[in-house]
């Protein structure tokens, strides 16, 4: 018997994480990805929304950038909290099991998906 199939990989998140003291650097960081990547940038949000515990913003990407722009984000990511995840439908599992932490990992209210 074989396994079931899993579901196709449509995109990714990465969310970036910043407060106060480390803003200026998210700005850079999300001006040096605009720059250089065709993503979709999401509002800044000064406040925790869904999962999120703290202030983010959100760069939505086509699975053919992951190879460029994770590696891009690892070098780059200012010593900021970036949260990346698959989208495949499944919320529950793409914001944990399948997700992947750059810098310090930080709580996320799963019970919100």
């Amino acid at each position: 018997m074989s396994a079931p199939a899993e579901p196709p990989i449509e995109g990714y998140h990465a969310h970036v994480y910043y407060d106060e003291k480390t803003r200026a650097a998210a700005a850079a960081l999300r001006e040096a990805v605009a720059a250089r990547f065709p993503v979709t940038l999401g509002r800044w949000r000064e406040r925790p929304v869904g999962p999120h515990s703290c202030a983010m913003y959100q760069i939505a990407f086509a699975p053919g950038l992951f190879a460029e722009l994770v590696p891009f984000l690892m070098r780059h990511h200012r010593g900021l909290s970036v949260f990346i995840h698959p989208l495949t439908g499944d919320d529950a599992a793409d914001h944990s099991e399948h997700a992947l932490w750059l810098g310090r990992q930080l709580p996320l209210d799963l019970s919100k998906l």
